[in-house]
């Protein structure tokens, strides 16, 4: 019996751990990162990967920390956020904030090793997500244009750790994670409008699910399209994709505006949600499209 209560316990405590620093975001942050690396490494060391991918973790799993405690009364009125471990009283705010600390420094520590603009960047999407982005949310729909900052700096963070310089290709990569935030995150906030209205969330650009917040998905979500396929035309200097890659990408495009579309038609929480998982699908493809064409063409 003993024995039970102590492996329950731990795997609590495991579970609870997973949950405030939001792993299954964190590891998309990360995937988003080591991509970014393999597109700007003109060598690869895995030493780098370990430690951006070490570092990535630290500092979003903090960023989600310091979240939860800020939002932790909020949360408790929301169904899908009131089982949180502080909500629920699982964990303790000194015991999150603990965390949330030891992950800040250590994070930039090892994305230091790197170099000194990775950590910079690190520290500016900390300092975004949970200084300005959070205590938005409540305030004004702005707030998702604010967090569309630190939302974009993981693809091109990667870039930076390979090459420690911020030029047009690093900035490029921002600019398609960064337009890609808006029908990514309107699509949850549709999807999830009933809830985040009860924790007093604003988190579509009119307010409401409308047809103004319809188009201005559609237009973001052409916008992605169009930054996402400005490499193709060789105007970035190292980050190029082959048209073959191009036709790939853009045929990926109109995959995510087909539910953009099907939203502004049916305007229902399903096609939102269908949205979102198209939008999540659109990204990760991306960045895999983008590093299988970099390696195709240098192994030919």
């Amino acid at each position: 019996m003993s024995n039970t209560r102590v492996h329950t316990s731990s795997a609590s405590i495991l579970s609870d751990f997973k949950e405030i620093t939001k792993m299954r975001l964190a590891i998309s942050v990360v995937f988003s990162s080591v991509a970014g690396y393999f597109l700007g490494a003109e060598k690869i060391d895995f030493v780098v990967v370990t430690l951006l991918a070490i570092g990535g973790y630290l500092m979003v799993g903090a960023s989600n920390a310091y979240n939860q405690i800020i939002e932790r009364n909020l949360d408790a009125l929301m169904d899908r956020t009131k089982n949180r471990p502080l909500p629920a009283g699982r964990m303790s705010v000194p015991t999150a904030f603990t965390i949330a600390s030891v992950f800040t420094v250590l994070g930039l520590i090892v994305l230091y090793v790197i170099n000194p603009k990775t950590a910079m960047f690190g520290a500016i999407s900390i300092f975004l997500y949970v200084s300005i982005y959070t205590p938005l949310k409540t305030k004004t729909p702005l707030s998702v244009f604010v967090g569309a900052f630190p939302g974009a700096i993981p693809f091109m963070l990667g870039w930076v750790a390979a090459s420690g310089e911020f030029s047009i290709e690093p900035g490029t990569l921002f600019m398609i994670q960064f337009f890609w935030q808006f029908p990514h995150f309107w699509a949850i906030g549709w999807w999830l409008y009933d809830d985040y209205k009860k924790g007093g969330f604003l988190m579509l650009p009119t307010g409401k699910r409308d047809r103004g917040t319809s188009i201005q998905i559609l237009l973001y979500t052409c916008w992605t399209i169009l930054v996402s396929l400005i490499p193709v035309f060789g105007v970035t200097g190292r980050l190029y994709l082959t048209p073959v890659s191009g036709v790939i990408i853009l045929l990926l495009g109109l995959g995510m505006l087909y539910y953009a579309i099907r939203l502004f038609r049916e305007k229902t929480s399903e096609a939102a949600k269908k949205l979102m998982f198209a939008s999540v699908s659109y990204i990760t493809l991306l960045q895999i499209v983008y590093v299988l064409d970099k390696f195709i063409r240098q192994w030919i």
